[in-house]
């Protein structure tokens, strides 16, 4: 299958683009760059030309670098610009190239934080209370597929850092650390709900696609297990949890996250071996 691709260099598009490839596909990224192959695109300008393909992956976001929500900073009209109308042009470019079908990364913001501590749905009334996630919602309604995605964590293949490298960085270091909870996915496992809703002919509309609700205080108590680090945890988040996205339609497609065997895969490998065996 021919796939073109948006933000492939970026932090989930370095898991996807990947994942894509093994899985057999032909890739045609889209961007900035000048690498061989690559469409020259913004999303700050009219789209070029597109080849005809049976897929057009859309992870391209522009923001204020380490922000989703209050990714606008000081320029919501500007971030409106660049983000829904842009990519609008770029999906009305792909339809008329005869892509067949669009893939939204969209965001659990499109629920808004109103509802903590509950389950949230896709047949639920979204209730976006950022500009990012009224964004989100807005293009969801001109794609074929949406992935409301929650956190992504993971060591994409090449990548020098991840998510959380600041964070152990702190504690290591003997920084203070905020009590924090927020629900995460793996980028590899978000990568497969990608691949397959790609090849899924009958999918249609939104898809949750979450796994853990992740304290900090027990994160870190898996660095300091691995690392002997005598600096004290950060307190446990208080309070409700936020809103845990079921993700059934996914499920019911065959996907199964890697729980919590990938976070205590991903710490191996970055921090070696737990010298104690303990549970997340």
């Amino acid at each position: 299958m021919h796939v073109l691709l948006t933000g492939g260099s970026g932090a989930v598009g370095a898991f996807v683009g990947p994942a894509l490839l093994a899985a057999g596909h032909e890739v045609t990224p889209l961007g900035r760059g000048a690498e061989p192959g690559r469409i020259r695109w913004d999303l700050a300008e009219r789209p070029p030309p597109l080849p005809r393909a049976e897929a057009l992956v859309h992870l391209a976001f522009q923001h204020v670098p380490g922000r989703y929500r209050g990714g606008e900073g000081d320029d919501p009209d500007g971030f409106w610009r660049l983000n829904r109308d842009g990519s609008r042009r770029l999906f009305e470019a792909a339809r008329a190239a005869g892509v067949g079908r669009i893939v939204l990364l969209s965001s659990r913001a499109v629920y808004g934080d109103g509802r903590r501590g509950e389950t949230l749905r896709e047949t639920d009334p979204p209730a976006p209370d950022s500009l990012y996630g009224r964004m989100k919602l807005d293009l969801e309604g001109a794609a074929d597929v949406s992935v409301r995605a929650t956190g992504v964590y993971g060591l994409a293949p090449g990548a020098p850092s991840h998510k959380w490298s600041g964070l152990f960085a702190d504690y290591l270091g003997g920084r203070t650390v905020a009590p924090r909870a927020a629900t995460e996915l793996h980028g590899a496992d978000l990568a497969a709900a990608v691949s397959l809703l790609i090849g899924a002919a009958t999918a249609q509309g939104a898809y949750n696609a979450s796994d853990l609700l992740v304290d900090r205080h027990d994160l870190l108590g898996e660095v300091r297990r691995r690392t002997g680090c005598p600096h004290p945890l950060p307190r446990r988040a208080e309070g409700p949890t936020p809103g845990i996205m079921a993700c059934d339609r996914l499920a019911a497609l065959g996907w199964r996250p890697g729980g919590r065997e990938r976070i205590e895969a991903l710490l191996d490998t970055l921090l070696g071996p737990r010298a104690e065996r303990h549970t997340m």
